[in-house]
């Protein structure tokens, strides 16, 4: 999705215009999500670009959506634009860093519960 959305209208308020932005991003996001995955993919990963144009837009995760076009709306912009676009991806394991417990911390956390 690539669109500039309009924030503008005779007839309708300008929060509910925010809210059907909202609904649409929503419905868009449930949409590319519900999508057959391919067979080496685990999940659907989104590319975000969110600006008051195109040419200004800066690359966003896509958890930020909502808070973004609440902040569109607090600025009172008449028009913002939202790239969403899904790509395939894998899970990466994560490595798991070895933490030493120091000696201090230890003797710190022992002497505390002899005072308690």
């Amino acid at each position: 999705m690539k669109k500039t959305f309009t924030l503008s209208h005779p007839k309708i308020a300008y929060p509910r215009l925010i809210e059907a932005t909202k609904g649409e991003v929503k419905k868009y996001l449930k949409r590319e999500r519900n999508k057959s995955l391919p067979s080496y993919a685990d999940f659907w990963g989104f590319d975000c670009k969110f600006g008051q144009s195109e040419d200004s837009a800066e690359v966003i995760h896509v958890a930020q959506i909502n808070e973004k076009i609440s902040f569109a709306e607090s600025q009172e912009w008449t028009q913002f634009y939202l790239e969403i676009l899904a790509k395939p991806e894998q899970r990466v394991k994560r490595e798991v860093l070895d933490v030493d417990t120091d000696d201090e911390d230890a003797d710190f956390h022992r002497g505390a519960d002899e005072e308690g």
